[in-house]
């Protein structure tokens, strides 16, 4: 477990996390566009597309939302890491 500053919530870190984050922003924005929710714009920054897609899945209800004083990217990160991990199958390379 790590925490990255005090008061900071205590989070496992997940084998390949960067890998993970990298499909689940890929997925999320894939899930925004196709509910029509949103239409993102090629100069939209990783960070821009994460805040939304985190949001627009708590206002979901596809994932629980941290509490307001947890969030942040690296928090977010984690949890979208976390959801996409899980439509993955078992013997998914990026889950070993």
């Amino acid at each position: 477990m790590t925490a990255d500053a005090p008061g900071a919530p205590c989070m496992k870190k997940l084998k390949h996390e960067a890998e993970l984050f990298k499909a689940a922003l890929l997925a999320g924005v894939k899930y925004a566009e196709g509910r029509g929710a949103v239409e993102f714009e090629p100069t939209d920054s990783a960070s821009q597309k994460l805040w939304y897609i985190y949001r627009l899945l708590v206002h979901d209800k596809v994932i629980q939302p941290l509490p307001e004083d947890q969030v942040s990217e690296v928090t977010m990160r984690h949890k979208l890491a976390i959801w996409y991990s899980k439509q993955l199958p078992q013997d998914h390379p990026l889950l070993r």
